[in-house]
């Protein structure tokens, strides 16, 4: 069996008295995502269900563990998530969720395992797990242990959105668009709805503004196009994200990790964290 048809493990299927025997020298996969407006065609839920289908299988390919999703994210930003002008979007504060992830973090380092890989789903996720990582970095937490942590769309390689999407309109406003889209009616067909809106005008990345006019920069919460959306476009970008994922932490690729650790064999299993 290879571990693309295998089944991940659960952590939490785990007692207590086998967890820490479990997970000596193994890889623990965490998704984050959120819950979020995605225009008239798209359920609340994207960023959830597509954070824990990269989890699943990147954790299947390094023949590893996950762990339950976290489903509750930042505020969704106009230039990013159309904002918290429609509604469903739940979310906290950004010094909560840093203080959140931050605890949560220091709580999973206790267990003895070789690396952390966490899967973020949201955009405006991002710094705030980037912070909480230091903070627990700063506090020697880390010590003896690697972490991966990305969104899946900081792996797709412009190679890749060039030839697949020619009128791609940055990360930022890719929100509800075609790429997401295209996951959902690969993963989740039963949740997408008929419609297929297109914004012709999606914001600029880095501004902040005040009062923003939301007919302008979102068509329905949508910041950029759904056209040319498929099933077969989002099985695509999922095989290649996975790919992109088990390659950088099997092999360090592109990365200063790269000089400071010892090679690994392509099965991707690591060695006994007392090893690393």
């Amino acid at each position: 069996m290879t571990h693309r048809d295998a089944t991940p493990s659960r952590l939490t299927d785990l007692t207590s008295e086998q967890v820490a025997d479990a997970v000596r020298g193994r890889t623990v996969v965490w998704p984050i995502g959120a819950i979020e407006q995605h225009g008239p065609h798209l359920p609340l839920s994207v960023d959830l269900i597509l954070a824990e289908a990269f989890a699943t299988e990147i954790a299947r390919e390094l023949d590893a563990f996950t762990l339950p999703a976290q489903a509750i994210g930042a505020r969704s930003l106009p230039q990013s998530g159309g904002g918290l002008f429609f509604p469903g979007t739940v979310y906290v504060g950004g010094d909560t969720l840093v203080r959140f992830l931050r605890d949560t973090l220091s709580a999973l380092t206790v267990l003895p395992m070789a690396r952390l890989v966490v899967v973020n789903g949201h955009y405006e996720n991002e710094p705030f797990l980037f912070e909480a990582l230091d903070q627990v970095r700063e506090r020697g937490l880390l010590d003896g242990m690697e972490v991966f942590a990305f969104s899946w769309w900081s792996l797709v390689r412009d190679t890749w959105t060039d030839a697949e999407t020619p009128r791609f309109p940055g990360w930022h406003a890719e929100h509800a668009g075609i790429t997401e889209t295209s996951l959902m009616l690969h993963l989740r067909p039963d949740l997408v709805t008929d419609e297929r809106p297109d914004h012709d005008s999606p914001p600029r990345a880095g501004v902040y503004l005040h009062p923003v006019d939301v007919g302008q920069t979102t068509h329905r919460g949508v910041l950029s196009s759904t056209s040319g959306s498929s099933s077969g476009l989002g099985e695509k970008l999922l095989r290649h994200v996975v790919d992109e994922a088990t390659a950088i932490v099997r092999d360090g690729t592109g990365l200063l990790l790269d000089r400071t650790r010892p090679a690994r064999g392509v099965s991707g299993r690591p060695r006994d964290r007392e090893d690393l």
